[in-house]
């Protein structure tokens, strides 16, 4: 094992250097045009896990294809841990916000600027350092090893579930381990316990078979921006719940030892709001920022088009308005109930003399977790030794849509264990990860596959 950390500490600029190379990849998996560039980051990611001692293969699928590394020198009794992540990226627009271009990676302030930087190149990427310890000092590595990185989670993994469904044999497992997600704090680490789901749509609202004279028809035709206007505003009450009929009837409302958890967790209101430029903070009635953060449903209005935007004055009721919908959901909601319920809301509130459509753009069912077990306890203790401080239950605002059906299909425990920092820009320009937890986060995970395999 000191074999193993020392190699990682002599090695750190190498590290950092390679993580550059991966995050000048573009691989955009939203976007066609980007397509050599997502096949690209697949292969030279393919080969880094070749140097680090796996065998490896590029799966082929409809889409992106999916990198397969595998490990099994420690044995048959020895337990098996699948390492999940992502090597697409969001795009990078609006491209004017980045302070520097977002496929040349920039450090500054103990930081590395990049897009991918968090999500998820260089924390999937710690990973391939940690395993090349073991490999490179010939220090055994205590666990077999199957790393699965896709191409599509950032546009939904639509290839991932049927992969894990025909391979399921060849990925059992007895942890999903993944590094997706972040740390409490700047020196607090921290274990999840939770993801939202989501259910993202796109509504269209149509009104007359053209643009009309805003003077001449306006007050006798409907206006379809005004309608979509109403229709969102119906989403809410006046206490911030969601209000559409049996929205919360799924939802499992938490025990009071892990809401007093969260209330005990250092947080401040004040610095939140200060952190973000904003007068003051907003949500449901009854719940504290991090219970609505990690623990209660949402919905919010993504995107919104329609009628004319250009500059100066074109007098024209839009024939044509649309909005893109995000629900995060929490355990038990499911994302086909919500689109039911939904589409239900919608015949309700929509005025007269327009129609709506509802498009599934995006799914995924959230996951909630107890942190006890020998697997948190080994990524407590990891943390704790690599930071110097003991982790903390955090739950995720986000979604990670493949971890229920990891858990299901494979019958194995998740364990989320994350290294970036809240305000590190995720999907949104200047995107950050610190350097020290890129680096300590190395050393965590060398000793987490250790104490996984005691």
């Amino acid at each position: 094992m000191s074999d193993a950390l020392r190699f990682v500490d002599g090695n750190l600029d190498r590290f950092r250097a390679e993580l550059y190379d991966f995050l000048e990849i573009p691989s955009i998996s939203a976007k066609s045009e980007h397509d050599g560039d997502t096949r690209a980051a697949a292969d030279w990611f393919a080969d880094k896990l070749g140097s680090a001692g796996l065998t490896t293969e590029t799966v082929e699928t409809e889409g992106h294809p999916i990198v397969v590394g595998e490990s099994r020198t420690a044995g048959p009794d020895a337990p098996t841990v699948l390492i999940y992540g992502h090597y697409d990226v969001q795009p990078p627009e609006p491209l004017e916000l980045w302070t520097s271009p977002p496929f040349e990676p920039t450090e500054r302030d103990g930081r590395i600027y990049a897009r991918g930087s968090a999500d998820d190149k260089g924390q999937l990427y710690m990973h391939v350092k940690a395993l090349e310890a073991f490999h490179a000092t010939g220090t055994p590595l205590p666990i077999n090893v199957v790393v699965v990185a896709e191409g599509e989670e950032e546009v939904g993994s639509p290839n991932l579930v049927p992969f894990v469904q025909a391979q399921a044999e060849r990925l059992a497992c007895d942890v999903v381990l993944i590094s997706d997600t972040g740390m409490y704090a700047k020196g607090i680490p921290s274990v999840g316990f939770s993801l939202r789901g989501l259910a993202y749509f796109e509504l269209h609202v149509h009104g007359a078979d053209s643009d009309l004279h805003s003077g001449e028809y306006g007050g006798a035709v409907a206006n379809p921006v005004n309608a979509l206007a109403r229709i969102i505003a119906s989403i809410h009450d006046d206490e911030g719940r969601i209000a559409i009929e049996g929205f919360y009837d799924d939802v499992i409302e938490w025990d009071a030892a892990t809401r007093d958890t969260i209330a005990a967790l250092p947080h401040s209101d004040e610095s939140f709001a200060r952190d973000l430029a904003v007068t003051e903070l907003s949500g449901e009635a009854g719940y504290g920022t991090l219970e609505r953060l990690w623990i209660r449903p949402t919905c919010d209005v993504c995107g919104v088009l329609g009628g004319y935007t250009g500059e100066g004055a074109k007098t024209v009721l839009p024939n044509h308005a649309m909005a893109k919908v995000s629900f995060r959901l929490v355990p038990d909601q499911n994302p086909d109930r919500v689109k039911e319920l939904f589409e239900a809301h919608l015949a309700r509130v929509t005025p007269p003399g327009v129609s709506v459509e509802l498009h599934e753009l995006h799914g995924g069912r959230p996951w909630k977790a107890s942190v006890d077990g020998p697997e948190f306890e080994a990524a407590s203790e990891a943390l704790e030794e690599a930071f110097g401080a003991r982790p903390v239950p955090m739950g995720g605002g986000g979604s990670i849509p493949i971890v229920v059906e990891f858990e299901e299909i494979l019958d194995a425990t998740a364990l989320l264990v994350g290294f970036s920092l809240p305000g590190c820009n995720l999907h949104a320009p200047d995107e950050w990860l610190p350097i020290e937890n890129y680096e300590k986060g190395i050393g965590a995970l060398v000793r987490l596959y250790a104490k996984l395999g005691g």
